[in-house]
Order: structure tokens, then sequence, then C-alpha cells
């Protein structure tokens, strides 16, 4: 195997041999190195997708907020969810078979 002399020539330059150690300096030992800004943005995607998550939620409790705050909106989940009931008032509740294992699954 016969070593090229103009491969080996061009790393005795100086300004090469500098430019490659500073290329590997700033790649991977500086504190701004492309490994540190990588690692950054994938954590502030990840934070972006948290507040996007979080924001859909606020929108839904604003709504859940805002059908409790009527009267028929409070009677409604007072019927549904704890099964209360007016005076001289019987209430049904009817489950299908399949159904019944479901409904742990809701609450």
């Amino acid at each position: 195997m016969k070593i090229n002399r103009k491969h080996i020539n061009r790393f005795k330059n100086l300004y090469v041999i500098i430019f490659v150690g500073f290329a590997i300096w700033m790649l991977f030992f500086d504190a701004n190195s492309f490994l540190i800004h990588h690692e950054l943005n994938s954590e502030m995607n990840a934070l972006e997708n948290e507040r996007d998550y979080y924001k859909k939620e606020i929108l839904k409790d604003k709504k859940g907020i805002k059908a409790l705050s009527t009267e028929e909106g409070l009677e409604r989940l007072a019927r549904e969810k704890y099964y209360m009931k007016k005076e001289n008032e019987e209430i049904y509740i009817i489950e299908y078979e399949d159904s019944i294992g479901n409904q742990n699954d809701h609450d």
C-alpha cells in the first residue's frame, strides 16, 4: 500500500491543523457546541408539545366550566354523574352487559 505524499503534506500545513483543531473544538467541546444545540433543540420541541397539550386541556376545562355555570348544566352533571333526582321522582338506571365493563374505563 503506497501512501500519497500530497495527503501527508496537507496535514503538515499549520493552517490546516489549526482549522481542523478549531472545527473539532467547536463541534464537540465548546459551550455552544453542536451537541449542546441539538440537545437544547430537542428539549425545546418537547416543551412546545407539552405547552400545546396544556393549551388544549385549558380550552376543554373552560368549556366544562362554562357548561357548569348554567343551572341546566349543573343539573345535568348532578343527574348523569351523581345520579341525583328531584323530589317525587324515580330514576331507573339501565345498564347493558357490554357497557358494564367499559364504564370503569370512562370514570
